[in-house]
């Protein structure tokens, strides 16, 4: 029991210390392109961030997985002791 207490602590932890999401006014999020060519550009900035927080998004998944798999590999130890 004290074990397990300690690993929720821990995941508590591991989960604060990730990088907070940050998020901007809709105002500042929606720059205004005058040209088709700048429009594209303005695109692809966009598509490159949002590829960015994708893998961010899963490099975050794959931790949580690899705490789940660990907290229950925890719990059925604690079972067997």
């Amino acid at each position: 029991m004290r074990a397990a207490k300690f690993f929720c602590f821990f995941i508590v932890i591991a989960l604060s210390a990730a990088s907070p999401i940050t998020t901007t006014s809709a105002k500042s999020a929606l720059p205004v392109a005058s040209s088709i060519p700048e429009a594209i550009k303005l695109l692809e900035k966009m598509k490159a961030d949002n590829d960015e927080v994708l893998a961010k998004q899963k490099a975050a998944l794959e931790r949580l997985e690899e705490l789940q798999q660990a907290a229950d590999e925890l719990r059925i130890f604690s079972k067997r002791g």
